[in-house]
C-alpha cells in the first residue's frame, strides 16, 4: 500500500522508518517531513492542521493509509477529513483527542471508566488556583488544560512559580502530586480491540539526575527490566480498555494510538495522563524493538478489524534513544546551526545504532539544526547496558554547535539490571 505519514518530528521519522522496512509498503510520503525523513520518504508540503489540504493531498497520492502524527492536527480534526474523503486514517477524531487536547476532559472519562488517577481540581479563577494549591500541598502539580507540546505541566515546590503558571492558562488542572517511578504504555485500538505495546520509560527533566526545567524528553528506554511482568495486563484492564470502552459509551469511540502516562505509586498504578498519538521519544525506543510490521497493524486499527490481528512480536533486543537538544531548549531554542557527523554514525554505527531526525531542515547538502529538540540518537544491543554503550557511542560522533544531551539516559537501569537487582 501507500502510505502518508502527517508530520516532522523525531517520532514521524521513527514511524517512517519501520514503514520503510515493511514489505507491505510501495511507497511512503511524509509531509512535511524533515531532512532525515527525506532519506526514507519522499516529502511532500502541506499544512498539517488543514484536514481538508491533507484529505486532498492523500487523494492525489493514491494513498492507502494516512498515518497522523502529532497531537494538534488530531485535535484539529484532520483525521475526520481523512476519513470523510474515504481513506483509511490512523489517528483518532478530534472529538475522541480531546483526551489529551483536554486535561479536564481526559478527567471526566477517567471518573467515567473507574480508571485510576490522581485528585484534581480544574481551575479558571485565582481563588480556585488557591484553593487547589493549599488543598494538595507540595509538590505542586499544574497542567495546562489545553495543548502545550510537551511543556504544559509544572512541578515544583514553589508555591510562586507553582501560581504563576497557573495564572498564565486560560483553564488548569491542579493535582496531587504522584509518588513512584514513572512509565509509558502505548496502545494501538480500533475502538474496540485494544493491543498494548511494550513499556518504556521517558526522561522529562533536561538536566542529569532528573534536575532542571520540564521538556518534551530528552530520552527513553525499553523493556523495563525492574517492572512487573504483569503490568502491561494490568495497565490493559484497569486502565486503557476501561478508558476505551467508555469513550464508545459515549459515542465518541477512539481509534489511533492510547498512550497512558502511569505512576507506578505506593498505592497502586495510577494515570498520569493520557496522549493520543505515539510519544516522543519513547515511540524511537518501542518500534526499535517491535518485529511485527507496523502497516498491517496501523491499517487494521484504521479500518476496525484489529481483533483479527496475531500476536505481537517483539525483539529481545533493548532500546535506549538520547536526544541532541539546541543550545537554551527549552527555552528560546537556537536555530540554523549545522549538523556535522551525521555520515560517520551511518558508516560506523549502523544497523545497531541509527540517528532520527526530530527539528532539522536540509540546505544545500548542510543539515541545520531547525528547532529545540534535534535529533534522537537510537540503539539497540542485548541489554540495556549494551545498547546505551552504542547509543552514547553514535552521539560523540555528532557536533551541533551548544548543543545539550543528557548523560544518564537509562544508566541507573542498566546498572541495576547488570547487578542482577
Amino acid at each position: 500500500m501507500k502510505v502518508l505519514v502527517i508530520g516532522g518530528g523525531a517520532r514521524e521519522h521513527a514511524l517512517c522508518r519501520s514503514l520503510s522496512l515493511d514489505p507491505e509498503v510501495t511507497a511512503l510520503y511524509c509531509a512535511p517531513g524533515n531532512a532525515g525523513i527525506a532519506e526514507v520518504a519522499e516529502l511532500r508540503p502541506v499544512d498539517a492542521l488543514d484536514g481538508d489540504a491533507v484529505a486532498r493531498l492523500a487523494t492525489e497520492l493514491g494513498a492507502g493509509l494516512v498515518v497522523v502524527g502529532p497531537e494538534a492536527p488530531l485535535v484539529a480534526g484532520v483525521a475526520d477529513a481523512v476519513r470523510a474523503a474515504g481513506i483509511p486514517c490512523f489517528g483518532p477524531s478530534g472529538e475522541a483527542a480531546q483526551l489529551e487536547g483536554s486535561k479536564a476532559f481526559a478527567k471526566d472519562v477517567m471518573a467515567g471508566a473507574g480508571v485510576p488517577t490522581a485528585r484534581s481540581y480544574v481551575c479558571t479563577t485565582a481563588e480556585e488556583i488557591d484553593t487547589a494549591l493549599d488543598a494538595f500541598g507540595a509538590p505542586y502539580v499544574v497542567k495546562d488544560d489545553g495543548l502545550a507540546a510537551g511543556k504544559g505541566v509544572v512541578v515544583t515546590d514553589d508555591i510562586e512559580a507553582a501560581r504563576a503558571h497557573a495564572l498564565a492558562c486560560d483553564r488548569v488542572v491542579i493535582e496531587e502530586f504522584l509518588d513512584g517511578p514513572e512509565v509509558s504504555l502505548f496502545a494501538i485500538t480500533d475502538g474496540t480491540t485494544v493491543v498494548p505495546l511494550q513499556p518504556a520509560q521517558d526522561f522529562k527533566r533536561a538536566l542529569d539526575g532528573d534536575e532542571g526545567p520540564n521538556t518534551g524528553g530528552m530520552g527513553a528506554y525499553s523493556p523495563l527490566p525492574w517492572a512487573d511482568p504483569k503490568l502491561v495486563d494490568e495497565v490493559l484492564e484497569t486502565v486503557l480498555q476501561p478508558t476505551v470502552d467508555e469513550l464508545h459509551r459515549r459515542g465518541t469511540p477512539f481509534s489511533g494510538l492510547l498512550y497512558a502516562g502511569l505512576a507506578l505509586t505506593s498505592r497502586g498504578v495510577r494515570v498520569i495522563e493520557f496522549n493520543a498519538r505515539f510519544g516522543d521519544p519513547e515511540t524511537q525506543v518501542v518500534l526499535a524493538r517491535l518485529r511485527t510490521p507496523l502497516a498491517g497493524l496501523l491499517l487494521a486499527s484504521a479500518n476496525g478489524t484489529l481483533d483479527e490481528v496475531p500476536s505481537l512480536n517483539w525483539r529481545d533486543d533493548a532500546a535506549v534513544t538520547v536526544v541532541i537538544a539546541s543550545h537554551n531548549y527549552p527555552d528560546t531554542p537556537r536555530t540554523g546551526d549545522p549538523i556535522d557527523g551525521l555520515a560517520d554514525v551511518a558508516a560506523q554505527d549502523a544497523p545497531h545504532a541509527y540517528v532520527l531526525h526530530a527539528g532539522t531542515k536540509a540546505d544545500g547538502r548542510t543539515v541545520l539544526s531547525a528547532g529545540g529538540r534535534v535529533l534522537s540518537v537510537t540503539a539497540t544491543g542485548p541489554d540495556l547496558g549494551k545498547a546505551r554503550e552504542r547509543a552514547y557511542t553514535a552521539l560523540g560522533r555528532i557536533r551541533l554547535d551548544g548543543s545539550q544531551h543528557r548523560t544518564d539516559i537509562a544508566l541507573k537501569a542498566a546498572e541495576d539490571a547488570a547487578a542482577g537487582v
